[in-house]
């Protein structure tokens, strides 16, 4: 078990800096990183998912490789274009309303990847639970007028009651996120009538075989995204992938690009837009590159402990 720190390119969901654990079992590794303002409560999941990737392991694939989109963060038009030139893929999610960028800025960011994607791109837009419906609304108008037309729009307010009045309004498809995996049950969410498709995030449900369940009660296309883990984490998402019974779109599990290393020589970034399922998560090799201070260390030991008793699991 080892705690590691790794620095983000660009800051990122609120962050400079990732940091998590990595664990091995008889299965090979898991990850744990749910981030800090996360409750033990919520992070309880976190560990369930690390725990099957190094304990249990993962159901059998039904594809051995996944498309990936490219993620695109706050930052200037002509580095937007830069990062998606530079992907190989064919699809961008582009962050948007972020505190640091106005709606004109990220009109600006999105046309600039459409001009990397070219016409036969997808571009789809996170804004994370940012508006209201009337700013929604007004947003997702410009933002497709911006992309040439979006692929969809990613949680763009709060509630599933927002996302359902949103979605009355607006002729780009409606993609629930948190909405469903920071629901007190994600079995019993009921999105089929306030979003179009369902973003799936191994860590936040509970690990591979609890998503896939959530998948087939939302009886929506889905969408498998990370939750900003290494290698080890990421793997645990492509297996997911790896075992929906179909997979329509893209997914978000091109983010390693966005930290400045990882803690394996396997590292898991795309080639010309794809990964490869896989049946492990790779060796973790290289974590001695990014061990954590002590300090770190010792909060998410601590963390860990914690977590452990609310889940009841004493491995």
């Amino acid at each position: 078990m080892d705690v590691y720190t790794i620095k983000m390119r660009n800051r990122f969901r609120g962050i400079d800096a990732r940091e998590g654990l990595v664990l091995r079992g008889a299965a090979g590794w898991g990850e744990f990183c749910p981030f800090a303002e996360y409750s033990d409560e919520e992070s309880a999941p976190w560990l369930a998912a690390a725990v099957e990737a190094a304990e249990t392991g993962w159901p059998a694939p039904v594809r051995d490789r996944v498309e990936i989109n490219t993620t695109v963060p706050v930052v200037p038009p002509e580095r937007a274009y830069e990062l998606v030139a530079a992907s190989g893929c064919r699809t961008a999610k582009v962050k948007v309303a972020d505190p640091r960028s106005s709606l004109v800025d990220d009109c600006d960011r999105v046309a600039a990847v459409r001009d990397a994607l070219g016409s036969s791109g997808a571009i789809r837009v996170d804004a994370n639970m940012a508006w209201d419906v009337d700013t929604a609304v007004r947003a997702i108008g410009e933002l497709d007028k911006a992309a040439g037309g979006l692929e969809y729009v990613e949680q763009p307010c709060v509630s599933i009651e927002e996302l359902a009045a949103v979605r009355r309004r607006v002729s780009v498809r409606i993609a629930a996120d948190e909405s469903i995996r920071r629901a007190e049950d994600p079995m019993k969410v009921a999105v089929a009538g306030a979003a179009d498709i369902a973003v799936l995030k191994v860590a936040p449900l509970g690990g591979v075989r609890r998503a896939l369940e959530v998948a087939e009660a939302c009886g929506l296309p889905c969408v498998v995204s990370s939750a900003l883990e290494t290698s080890v984490g990421l793997a645990a998402g492509l297996a997911l992938a790896g075992a929906l019974p179909s997979l329509d779109f893209a997914c978000g599990l091109g983010t390693i690009s966005l930290m400045e290393g990882d803690i394996t020589s396997n590292s898991l970034s795309p080639v010309d837009g794809f990964l490869p399922v896989l049946t492990q998560a790779p060796e973790p090799n290289l974590r001695g590159g990014f061990l954590a201070d002590d300090q770190t260390k010792t909060w998410w030991l601590d963390r860990l402990t914690r977590v452990r008793l609310v889940s009841g699991y004493e491995g």
